[in-house]
């Protein structure tokens, strides 16, 4: 009997947790796994008694379905997604719906796309944050693909998705093939950022002011009631008061190689594809992967000497700086995210709504904080701001922190405490507010040893030259390009 509104296939962490948020909902759940037993494990485990039917093979799978079938797919990213799609497309009808819901690469699901439409199908690759809790009590949707499953799908989504203070669900189209999932890639990004920097933030005060995890998390939660609001800060004030059993601190118990499971490095490779200078993520990306080298940074420590100082100055007007320094970097990463963005709209003739983006993030979402009103009210003022640095509120608010920024770096520098995101967003902001940087040394040098071309600041843009620098080179040329 078709009596089920939507279907979820892999009931893992994520998968479980949504089945439970639609039932919740008044919606009927069709549920299948891989391994049978999964199936009836939570049927009659966690979802007893609620509107959550199990499926045995995937036919009884799809003969649960109300037309049009919605199947949603919560399985590992990769090759299993397009195994599943080829073993349920035959059990489907024109007009149905596959819903990869992973977190899959944006250009699998541009292909996905693709290959769906031409069987008849309808696809769509989502994007969902918010981890465990927000799976079950609201999460952050960004969904993309055929604009023709949206209908069917928004009533569904949009109730179980998070909801901002004023009731906006924040969930939305975000436009066709792999655009949900390219959004929530650079989230994801952002997400990476944002968590180097409190990390940057919490050594600065261990390590450099020496304070004691509860003051560290009295500051955390200081910092929770201004700008700096924000789901991460807010677990890392409860992160650093938490104890076990036996009252030892748990963060001191883990040890510092941090994991990654692709996301932020899928960001750094599309910036640098779409030549953007996503610097302060790459930053967060690479500092993962230097604390993953746990034993060569041990023995480095007792060959180079990894003893750092503690800063001389008034504790109180460091933290003050940090604050602002933290706030500032943090303007950067989104600023680079939303270049990242835009970048890619103008590649894939995606018409993408800055604000409404900003807006699905405000809650539900990792990176949830009350900074994204601000963005979204940038998007409002200037539609097509090209950088979120020239909006007027953020203008104002790194001139204001600018002084306190640099006495940040200037102090870790100096007692040799790393910061490599917050230093790298002060880099970029410097740069870009540049005038003239010395990329024209670098066109020159390109130029003598590889006659690679450049253009003159008296001609036109487009114009290229030569010159023969060292008067043996000849007059032949290199064909201008950009990577």
């Amino acid at each position: 009997m078709s009596n089920a509104d939507i279907g979820i296939i892999g009931l893992g962490v994520m998968g479980e947790n949504l089945a439970l948020n639609f039932a919740s909902r008044g919606y009927t759940v069709a549920v299948f796994n891989r391994t049978i037993s999964k199936v009836e494990e939570f049927v009659t485990g966690r979802a007893a008694g609620k509107n959550v039917i199990g499926a045995r093979t995937l036919p009884e799978f799809c003969r649960l379905l109300r037309r049009p079938r919605k199947a949603l797919l919560m399985v590992k990213a990769g090759a299993a997604i397009d195994e599943l799609i080829d073993q349920l497309l035959p059990h489907l009808e024109a007009g149905d719906i596959i819903i990869d819901g992973g977190n899959t690469h944006f250009a699998d699901t541009i292909r996905r796309t693709r290959y769906v439409e031409q069987q008849g199908k309808l696809f769509v690759g989502t994007g969902i944050s918010g981890g465990e809790e927000g799976a079950l009590r609201g999460p952050a949707i960004m969904p993309g693909g055929s604009a023709a499953a949206w209908p069917h799908l928004k009533p569904l989504f949009q109730a179980i998705a998070a909801r901002t203070s004023d009731g906006v669900p924040c969930c939305d189209w975000i436009g066709p093939d792999g655009a949900g999932h390219f959004v929530k890639m650079v989230h994801n990004g952002i997400e990476y950022g944002d968590m180097q920097l409190i990390c940057e933030a919490y050594h600065f005060m261990k390590t450099g002011l020496g304070l004691t995890l509860e003051a560290m998390s009295t500051v955390f939660d200081e910092w929770n009631q201004r700008e700096l609001s924000s789901y991460l800060i807010e677990i890392t004030r409860d992160i650093l008061a938490y104890r076990d059993k036996g009252g030892t601190p748990v963060v001191e118990l883990i040890l510092d190689a941090a994991g990654q499971k692709g996301t932020g490095q899928w960001t750094v490779k599309a910036a640098l594809e779409f030549g953007q200078p996503l610097t302060l993520i790459a930053e967060a990306v690479f500092a993962r992967c230097l604390s993953a080298l746990k034993d060569e940074r041990v023995a480095a420590a007792r060959v180079l000497g990894g003893s750092i100082a503690r800063c001389p100055d008034d504790p109180r007007q460091a933290l003050e700086d940090l604050r602002a320094a933290l706030y500032a970097a943090k303007i950067v990463s989104y600023a680079q995210g939303y270049q990242l963005l835009r970048a890619a709209a103008h590649a894939y003739g995606w018409d993408l709504d800055y604000g409404r983006i900003a807006l699905l993030w405000r809650a539900g979402c990792i990176i949830r904080s009350a900074f994204l009103d601000r963005i979204q009210e940038a998007f409002r003022r200037t539609p097509q701001l090209v950088n979120l640095l020239l909006d007027p509120f953020f203008q104002d608010a790194v001139r204001r922190a600018e002084p306190a920024w640099r006495r940040t770096v200037v102090r870790a520098v100096t007692v040799g405490l790393p910061i490599p995101a917050l230093s790298a967003a002060l880099a970029y902001f410097d740069a870009y507010r540049c005038e003239r940087l010395p990329a024209n040394l670098l066109q020159a040098q390109r130029d003598y040893f590889g006659a690679h071309l450049y253009e003159r600041i008296d001609r036109p843009r487009g114009e290229f030259f030569h010159t023969n620098w060292t008067g043996r080179g000849g007059p032949t040329a290199s064909t201008p390009y950009t990577v």
